[in-house]
C-alpha cells in the first residue's frame, strides 16, 4: 500500500490549472518570478513537478496565464460602453473606477503585473500591453482637459503619472475583507482626484 507521501507526489490532489495558477501567482509575488523554481512551486502545491507538468507546460506559461488574466480585465474596460460615450471627464471617471474595480477583483495577478522586470519575452509583451492601456487613458485625462473638464495649470503627464502611482500603489496596502470596501476605495480614489482634499464650502 503506497504511503501518504508517495500518493501526494504521484498524485493531483484536487487541483485543476486555475488552483495551480493561484498558488503559483501568490508564490511569484513572495519570492520573485525569477527566483521560483519549479521545485518551490511543487512544494508550495504539495505534489511533483511532473504534475504540474500536467497541468502546464513551463513555469513561463503560468506567468502568461496570470498576466494574460490581469490585462485582459484591464483591456476589457476599454471596450465597454461607458469608456466610449459621453464627456471625456465621466468616460475618464469611468475607466477609473473600473481600473481600481479589477485591480482589487484580481489583486494578485495585478501585483504580478506591477513587479514585472522586464527579463524575459512574455514580461516585456505584458509591459507593452500595459504602455498601451495607460496610454489609452492618458488620451482620455488629455481630452478631459482639452473640453475644459479639468484644470489646465498641471501638465496632462503629470497627472497621468500621479493617478497611476496612486491607483498602483492599492496593491502594496489594501486588504480585501476589510474595513474598506471595494466601493468605497473607488469613491475616495475619485474624490481625491478630481475634487481634492479641501473640505466643501
Amino acid at each position: 500500500m503506497p504511503t501518504t507521501a508517495t500518493t501526494t507526489k504521484r498524485g493531483r490532489p484536487g487541483y485543476d490549472q486555475q488552483s495551480v495558477l493561484l498558488i503559483a501567482v501568490d508564490v511569484f509575488n513572495r519570492h520573485g518570478y525569477d527566483a521560483t523554481s519549479m521545485g518551490i512551486l511543487a512544494e508550495n502545491l504539495g505534489i511533483s513537478k511532473s504534475a504540474i507538468y500536467h497541468h502546464v507546460p513551463s513555469k513561463g506559461d503560468l506567468l502568461k496565464l496570470a498576466l494574460d488574466h490581469a490585462l485582459g480585465g484591464l483591456e476589457a474596460i476599454l471596450d465597454q460602453p461607458d469608456a466610449q460615450r459621453g464627456s471625456a471627464e465621466a468616460r475618464l471617471e469611468f475607466v477609473l473606477r473600473r481600473t481600481i474595480s479589477v485591480l482589487v477583483e484580481r489583486l494578485p495577478f495585478v501585483t504580478l503585473l506591477l513587479r514585472l522586470r522586464g527579463n524575459t519575452e512574455i514580461e516585456r509583451n505584458a509591459m507593452e500591453r500595459r504602455r498601451t492601456f495607460d496610454h489609452k487613458v492618458a488620451a482620455l485625462i488629455s481630452a478631459a482637459r482639452d473640453e475644459g473638464s479639468l484644470r489646465q495649470d498641471i501638465d496632462p503627464r503629470t497627472v497621468t503619472r500621479l493617478l497611476f502611482g496612486t491607483i498602483n500603489s492599492i496593491v502594496e496596502w489594501y486588504k480585501p475583507g476589510g474595513s474598506l470596501s471595494p466601493e468605497k476605495l473607488a469613491d475616495d480614489v475619485i474624490t481625491m482626484a478630481f475634487h481634492g482634499l479641501h473640505a466643501p464650502r
